[in-house]
């Protein structure tokens, strides 16, 4: 489950760089980078 919840965070990230630079879709991408952000925080914390 961890190894899932980390490739969804580099795969949002991911979209989120190509969102970020080829397109202007507002907040969507940064709510995508947040949620990205988070995913990869809770691996560390925990540890795994």
């Amino acid at each position: 489950m961890g190894y899932l919840l980390y490739l969804i965070a580099v795969i949002l990230i991911i979209f989120w760089a190509i969102g970020f630079f080829a397109y202007s879709a507002g907040s969507i991408i940064h709510i995508l980078l947040v949620i990205a952000v988070i995913a990869i925080l809770l691996r560390l914390i925990r540890g795994n």
